[in-house]
Order: structure tokens, then sequence, then C-alpha cells
């Protein structure tokens, strides 16, 4: 195992490279790659509270989003969130039914586990060279240098734009399924429930300025999960009982079944990870690596019980004819059906925003003002016009291609592999590359060749996937 980081210099840590959310003044200077190659040799910043001896980035201060004020389980309960969000409705039959009982039941536990892993790894170097790197970018940025920020910001981008893409088809989902139980004419198709719901998630975008002030948002969305959780565990229970022996075999050709299972594995992942943990971590107070271990052992543990008991009772409920959206297999009372819906829509509104947050960060410093407070009129114009402009392209992406299972397999492929299995172990392994022993370099390595093939398997995957559901299904399907 790679070596622990043991000590932080709180008091002591700048904010690498410039941001327009707020640490105390505003900026609209735009947040700029570092200019050269800096070489690192530790993790850990020196006992006397300076970087490394190498370190000659420039350091700013400048931010109109909040750093470092949240407690770790505020950050915690930010984490808890996207893994509970309502993507958990489709993993019964996204990734169970290619899997299987044995080979789902086993790819959950591993996945949390190198997750976990690499979290932490990420984790342990929010401090490197003795400031604080409040984007994944500027970590990459100041290990590898400019080119690498860049690539680096474009696999973030891809992934949070395509997460966001899938919070919107859920919602729409959610929306059409709430709809369906009110009236029968069928009106309301799929692709003006995904309109509605962008339009819903834009309005909530604009009157929550950055990160930080989601707070008792959190806690609804705590309530919003556990309503749908709970609904869909109880009833799928009660289908259970009452009916026949479900057929657990797993379908398809053999050809077809080998990409699944890959499609699937990659889900697996996303299952688990945010790919903006240091964004997150940039939030927390001190120490922030105490504190986001913190946060990533409560996310690991209790955070992701309703996640299994989802997962598994709505699997040994219906078998392979589990649908990935698990509120339209079950049962019972309109009334419980209709608040499990109307739930998981309002839970999908509050998620969407913290991984749509860099973003709007990017945003806000790249084109926004520095004068006046986050509620100031023409900084709630701006966000309206800007967060606006970004969710409409979402939402007509998710209204022309609503492929749910088959984003989320993309998604990981492309962007969450990359961001938190290979690069978050490469970085580690170049900033205490004379800290490591032989052997646990060789560990690093191996992590770095298995996830990028896994990488590239699933993303040939996840592409044959949606080529073939685009002949199934016509764009701006109501699917």
């Amino acid at each position: 195992m790679a070596a622990m980081m043991e000590e932080e210099v709180p008091d002591q840590m700048g904010i690498d490279d410039q941001s327009a959310h707020q640490i105390g003044v505003g900026s609209k200077k735009m947040a700029m790659p570092p200019a050269e190659k800096v070489i690192v040799v530790d993790a850990n910043p020196s006992k006397n509270g300076h970087g490394d001896k190498f370190d000659d980035l420039p350091v700013a201060d400048e931010t109109s989003h909040q750093i470092g004020v949240d407690p770790w389980y505020q950050v915690a309960f930010v984490l808890t969130t996207g893994v509970n969000s309502a993507y958990v409705l489709g993993y019964s039959g996204s990734l169970m039914v290619p899997l299987g009982w044995v080979g789902g039941s086993v790819g959950l536990l591993l996945a949390a586990a190198v997750s976990m892993y690499a979290n932490s790894l990420l984790g342990r170097l929010h401090l490197l060279g003795g400031k604080r790197h409040i984007r994944y970018r500027d970590l990459a940025g100041h290990i590898y240098g400019p080119k690498m920020y860049k690539i680096t910001w474009a696999m973030q981008y891809v992934n949070l734009f395509m997460i966001n893409t899938g919070f919107i088809i859920i919602a729409g989902q959610a929306l059409k399924a709430l709809y369906l139980l009110i009236s029968t004419d069928g009106a309301m198709k799929l692709p003006y429930c995904i309109a509605v719901s962008g339009f819903v998630c834009a309005l909530f975008a604009f009157g929550i300025p950055y990160l930080s002030a989601l707070r008792i948002w959190l806690g609804f969305s705590t309530i919003f999960s556990l309503t749908y959780i709970f609904a869909a565990c109880v009833l799928s229970l009660k289908d259970g009982f009452r009916s026949p022996p479900r057929d657990y075999s797993i379908q398809g050709e053999p050809s077809s079944r080998v990409f699944t299972t890959i499609g699937a594995a990659a889900s697996l992942v996303f299952a688990y990870n945010t790919g903006m943990l240091p964004e997150i971590q940039a939030t927390v107070q001190a120490p922030v690596v105490k504190n986001i271990e913190k946060a990533l052992w409560f996310q690991f543990t209790a955070g992701s019980v309703p996640l299994y008991a989802i997962i598994v009772i709505g699997y040994w409920a219906y078998g392979n004819q589990t649908t990935t959206y698990l509120l339209n297999n079950v049962t019972g009372p309109v009334w419980i059906k209709a608040v499990a819906n109307l739930a998981a829509f309002l839970q999908t509104v509050i998620a969407l925003h913290i991984f749509a947050s860099p973003m709007y960060e990017y945003l806000d410093t790249r084109f926004g003002s520095k004068v006046g407070g986050p509620f100031a009129m023409h900084n709630v114009i701006f966000r309206v016009g800007v967060r606006g402009g970004y969710l409409a392209v979402n939402t007509l992406m998710a209204a022309a291609l609503p492929f749910l299972g088959d984003f989320m397999s993309l998604t990981g492929a492309l962007s969450t592999f990359p961001l938190t299995f290979v690069l978050a172990n490469h970085m580690y392994l170049v900033a205490n590359r004379q800290r490591l022993s032989s052997l646990q370099k060789s560990w690093h390595w191996l992590n770095i060749v298995f996830f990028t093939v896994l990488s590239i398997t699933a993303a040939v995957a996840a592409l044959r996937l949606i080529a073939r559901d685009s002949k199934t299904y016509h764009i701006f399907a109501d699917v």
C-alpha cells in the first residue's frame, strides 16, 4: 500500500489558482494552468509550513465560492447525496441484470473497495506543495504541467456533463411516471417531461450560487432519497413475496453478454464516484485530509446502506425483468408510488446542482462579475443566462438520447475510470516517488495499467450499446 499522509499545515495553506467562488473576495479572472511543469518530490508539506522546495507555482486566494467553511459531516452528506441519488433506481436493472447475483454482488463490493482507496489517495494530495488545490485540473496541472491541466479539465467536463444529462433523464422518467399515475391519456411524452425537468433544474441553479450554499437542501435531499428508496424497497418486497419464482439468468447471446457485462462493470464504478473530489474537498474545514477521509468513510459505510438495499431487493423481486427505473416495476397504492416519484424528481434537482458546480464555478470565474454579492441583480441575471444556457444543452442531449444505462456505462468508461483510478494512482506515484518502495510503486503501476485497459474496453462496449439502442429507438424517443 502507498504511504499515508499524516501532516497538514492548514493555517499556512494558500489557494492554488483563482476562482470566482467566495473565499471573501470576488474575481472574474479565469483560472489558468501553470506556466511550466513543476517537479514534485513529496506529497507532504514540510514541517515548517513551506511547500516543496521545487514548488514555484503562483498562488491566488480570490474566489466567489466558499472555501474551507463546511464541517466534515456536511461534506459527507454531499458525497452521500451523490451515491444515493435517483440513479440508484436504475442499478438493479443496469448492474444486477447483466451481471447476475454473483457477479453483481462481488462487483459492488470490489468497486466500493477500490473506489474508497482511489479517493483516499486523491484526498491526500489536496495540500500538495503547501497549498490547497481546489480543482482537479489545478492538481493535475501542478504535477504534470499545462497540457495535463487542459486534458484533465476536458475529461472532467465530459464526466460531469454526462452525469448531469443522466440526472435530467432520471428526472424526466420520474415526472413521466408521476404523470401516468394521474392520467392515462399519454399526452406527456418523455421528451416533454425531460424539458420540464431541465427547466426546474435551471430555476434551482439560479438561486443557489455555490456548492456550500446547499446546506439545508442537503437535508431535504436526504429525506427525498430515503422516501423513494424506502417506498421502492417496501413495494418490491411485497411484490417479491407474492410473485412466483423469478428468473435470474443472464439473458442474451454470448457475444452481446460480453459487451453488456463490460458496460455494467463501468457502471459499477460510476455508482460510487463523483469525479470531482478536489472540488468537494475544497469546501471542507481544516484539517482537510483527515476531514475528507472521515467523509469518505461515512459515504462508503453508512451512506451506502440504502444503495445496497435497493439494488438487492429490487433484483430479488423482479429478476432479469427488472427495468432501469425500478419504480416502473413496483405495484401498490397509487399515492405511495406518486410520492416516491415526486421525491425522486426533487432529489435529482438537488443532486444535479452538486455535479454541475465545477462548471458553474468555471463560468463564474471566467465571465462573472466581482461587483456585489451573489444575489445582486446583475449576478442573478448572469446566472440565469449562463447556467440556463448550459442546462439547456444538457436537456437537449437528454431528450434526444434518453438511454440512461448506456450513458452510465460511457461516463464510467471515458471519465470515471481515468479520473478516479488512473490519474489518482499516477499522481500519487509521481508525488511520492522518492518515498515509495519498489513494491508500492509496482502496486500503483498495476492499478494504472489495469484501469487503463478496462477504461478502453468499457468505452468500446458502451459505444456499441448506444449504437444498438439508437437503432431500436429513434431520436427524442418516448422510452
